[in-house]
């Protein structure tokens, strides 16, 4: 998929946003949603997705989608921190097949990274429901603090 490829809205992200497919949600209100990654290069993974932009890239994506998909990512960040104790945080955007991006609707990737962990290869493996589910249920109980 190159920079200029149309969007397409059978994406799984745009079903993840239509509740046309299943995901782990952390949070969501009206423009933005998260959700824990089901192939995570680290424990914690989570995606942050505008709702309302069908947005291949940061090419295509309004301004003011961005800027509220940036906000809960910031939000997210520091409760993925404040909860899971990571030595660092990666904060990454990929934009095009060649540049890592595999699902074509714009989205943010948090990822916790925690001193002698390598990077898992993203995709090589899914994470076990169970996990998920327990991981989710700690991020939204430390999100639901926050008020």
């Amino acid at each position: 998929m190159s920079l200029t490829t149309p969007y397409d809205p059978q994406n799984i992200f745009a079903q993840i946003i239509r509740g046309d497919a299943p995901c782990y949600k952390l949070y969501e209100d009206d423009d933005v949603l998260a959700f824990l990654d089901l192939f995570p290069q680290s424990f914690g993974h989570t995606l942050v997705i505008p709702k309302r932009s069908a947005a291949c890239n940061i090419l295509d994506v309004d301004t003011d989608a961005l800027a509220k998909v940036m906000a809960v990512v910031q939000k997210l960040t520091r409760v993925i921190v404040d909860e899971l104790q990571p030595d660092g945080v990666q904060v990454a955007q990929f934009n095009g097949a060649p540049a890592g991006q595999t699902v074509f609707h714009i989205h943010v990737h948090i990822v916790p990274r925690y001193s002698g962990e390598g990077l898992g290869i993203h995709a090589a493996g899914k994470a076990d429901p169970a996990d998920l589910e327990q991981l989710q249920a700690r991020l939204q109980q430390r999100i639901a603090t926050l008020g």
